[in-house]
């Protein structure tokens, strides 16, 4: 039995080492980590949301979204979802969001169902062995070369400035090498350092040939330098962020979003942290602003129509009553107050030049962000190897045969609500039972 390694024991990297085994194969799954399945365990605040009732390839980002499209085709979300259920025996529920999660409410629970049906199909499961070298050889079959590794505080050290573009194996020789006849490389990003995403899997794509788009930090808090931050801190509600660069709007995100004391926080937030760091990853470093429309759905004249008439039919009703119909209380007296205007006062008693300043700040406010919390609070990264250097069908690389790639390493993101999840289990299984097949 011929025998596929695959680098990284994350959701991609289980899986596709799941669906090798299912097709034949002898396989060693290896995970530089000497703790297996710690991103599991962190996400979805410890539940795991394992993906959404809806996915498709407009809630992802990077390369081709015709790709994108075809490997979620090729296992879909209602796929996913059985497999869970009646394969891994793991139930899941859904909630509101359209978010998935387990019922136990518990990503230990996912992950104990991904190692067991692991070990059912014979995997072989190391961890604390970080691959640092992959050598083809010349009859067509692969070394692998592992650096044992027994102290997880080696971890997230160093981890490369977001955009860079170079990527450099370790000078140091392997421990031991590992003859494999193809290999599968599923080792991730760079959130999350500590947990053993240190930019390796980039370097190993690198030493055979690929690019890399420069990763960047995606789906992390912003930081902002706001009086809203103090003044209105823990406040939680829903909204429509615009990033802007240079006047021009790039992006929207829309969604439940939480004001801190650093920042912004909340899937809003979180969706549109991405387009901030590619923009700096560009050069960008003036002309950034993001925006919040606190009335998402609403414009500035439907807000003003809604002001007049209740103002018509409340002579007495209050700035921060009206706004309180929709927004928080002490978030509606801040902003009357960003617009010179007592919260008490009573609409029809508020001057027209200052109910329009209070109009442009419900619907499009400069949030005055300044920068993004980067990889140490990052659930994903932007970036990685392009879509164009793998085969669409099976995910094996252009630039080495034998070779098979999924998940995060490549440039693929998603949104903020298990879609990253989806992407690793559909990516995972295309490119596992690809490998599995072609050496059965």
């Amino acid at each position: 039995m011929r025998h596929v390694v695959v680098i990284g024991a994350g959701a991609a990297g289980m899986t596709a080492a799941i669906r090798a085994g299912e097709a034949g194969a002898r396989v060693t799954l290896l995970n530089a980590h000497p703790k297996v399945g710690l991103k599991i365990l962190m996400s979805g605040g410890t539940r795991c949301n394992v993906t959404h009732a809806k996915v498709d390839e407009r809630d992802f980002f990077g390369g081709s979204r015709n790709v994108i499209a075809r490997i979620l085709r090729s296992f879909t979300a209602t796929q996913a979802m059985a497999w869970f259920t009646d394969d891994l025996g793991v139930p899941l529920k859904l909630e509101e969001t359209g978010k998935y999660f387990p019922e136990s409410d518990d990503a230990q629970t996912v992950l104990d169902a991904l190692l067991a049906a692991a070990q059912r199909v014979g995997v072989v499961l190391r961890s604390g062995a970080r691959v640092i070298q992959i050598e083809r050889e010349v009859e067509g079959a692969w070394q692998v070369g592992v650096q044992r590794m027994s102290d997880s505080a080696s971890f997230g050290a160093a981890v490369h400035a977001f955009g860079g573009t170079q990527w450099e194996l370790p000078e140091r020789a392997p421990d031991e090498w590992i003859a494999a006849d193809a290999i599968v490389l599923a080792t991730g990003g760079l959130s999350f350092p500590r947990t053993g995403s240190d930019g390796t899997g980039y370097a190993l794509a690198t030493s055979v040939g690929h690019s890399i788009v420069a990763p960047v930090p995606a789906l992390t808090p912003l930081g902002a330098a706001d009086t809203l931050c103090e003044a209105a801190q823990g406040v939680t509600l829903d909204v429509e962020l615009s990033f802007w660069r240079d006047a021009k709007r790039e992006a929207t995100a829309s969604g439940s979003f939480l004001i801190a004391h650093f920042g912004y926080s909340g899937p809003a937030a979180l969706d549109l942290s991405r387009h901030w760091n590619r923009a700096v990853a560009d050069g960008a470093t003036s002309g950034l602003r993001v925006t919040a429309s606190f009335a998402p759905g609403k414009t500035r004249e439907s807000l003003q129509e809604s002001w007049l008439a209740a103002a018509a039919r409340g002579p007495k009703l209050s700035v921060r009553g009206h706004l309180g119909e929709w927004l928080p209380l002490r978030l509606a007296s801040e902003l009357a107050w960003e617009a010179e205007i007592d919260p008490v006062r009573p609409l029809a008693q508020v001057a027209k030049v200052r109910r329009d300043a209070l109009l442009t700040i419900l619907t499009e406010r400069d949030m005055h962000v300044n920068a993004t919390l980067g990889y140490e609070k990052a659930e994903v990264t932007a970036g990685g190897v392009p879509l164009e250097e793998v085969d669409s069908s099976t995910l094996e690389s252009r630039r080495a045969k034998g070779l098979w790639l999924c998940g995060e390493v490549l440039d693929v993101e998603g949104r903020l609500g298990g879609f990253n999840f989806q992407w690793a289990w559909s990516s995972g299984t295309v490119a596992g039972r690809a490998a599995g097949r072609s050496v059965s």
